[in-house]
């Protein structure tokens, strides 16, 4: 980082594979990377603010590099590159004498399960999760005190929206604040409706990061007690369109 310090930053994980220890190929061959970069520029564009003065709010959008391609079971390596990462943003901040920004990680399939089991990380606001892949094994009490929103297709036939649905109740149980927004109609790599993908994880990311505003239903889940069912946290997207207070009347 150079100049002033970033208030606030994301951190992108794109998807991969389950197993696979060679490093990702480079540039366009690496699908599941390209696949967040429209995510990158929406966001980098939501984040700009105009005019560049010293009083200006800067959000660091930061795509995570993976050193192979696959979680690897035990390994976890995906994991462990989102942990590396955010030691950076820390040390960067500590050489600059700050603390360090508060993060909103955004991850899709393999990128999200490396992102909410990042989660317990001091800098960490909150996760974001497209498509998420979410054993039911996996942890939840490093979700604690942290804002969770999944995103899945309920056409999705790589990942599972039950299980999805299944965490943000585990999660919400644990301490967390959790919702699940369900996009109709959508697939696993985010093609189908691909528009809407883009404009309600931009709303989500800058609602989190305090940037922008959250659509109201997903704030009014957020604040659902721990007792509350996994259907009670459970967004439908065009529902979230329908109503003019969420913001995304535009979105296609």
């Amino acid at each position: 980082m150079t100049g002033r310090p970033p208030s606030a930053a994301v951190l992108v994980l794109h998807g991969g594979y389950e197993t696979g220890v060679e490093p990702p190929p480079p540039g366009l061959l690496n699908l599941p990377g390209v696949r967040m970069r429209p995510f990158v520029r929406a966001l980098r564009r939501a984040t700009r603010v105009p005019g560049g003065g010293d009083d200006r709010t800067e959000v660091l959008v930061r795509q995570v590099r993976y050193g192979h391609r696959g979680w690897n079971g035990h390994r976890a390596d995906a994991l462990r590159d989102a942990l590396a990462a955010l030691d950076a943003l820390g040390e960067e901040a500590a050489a600059g004498d700050g603390d360090g920004p508060p993060v909103v990680l955004l991850g899709h399939s393999m990128g999200a399960r490396a992102a909410l089991l990042a989660a317990g990380h001091p800098l960490v606001r909150g996760v974001v999760g497209l498509a998420p892949w979410c054993p039911p094994g996996d942890p939840v009490t490093q979700l604690a005190g942290r804002d969770i929103v999944l995103v899945h297709s309920s056409r999705d036939r790589v990942t599972s929206p039950q299980a999805t649905q299944s965490l943000t109740a585990r999660a919400r149980r644990a301490g967390a604040r959790t919702c699940m927004v369900t996009v109709r109609g959508g697939d696993h790599a985010m093609i189908r409706r691909a528009p809407a993908w883009h404009h309600l994880t931009t709303a989500l990311v800058t609602g989190l990061l305090g940037t922008g505003t959250l659509p109201g239903p997903v704030t009014a889940a957020l604040g659902l007690p721990p007792t509350a069912e996994a259907t009670d946290g459970t967004l439908d997207l065009d529902r979230l369109r329908a109503d003019r207070s969420a913001g995304l009347l535009s979105s296609p």
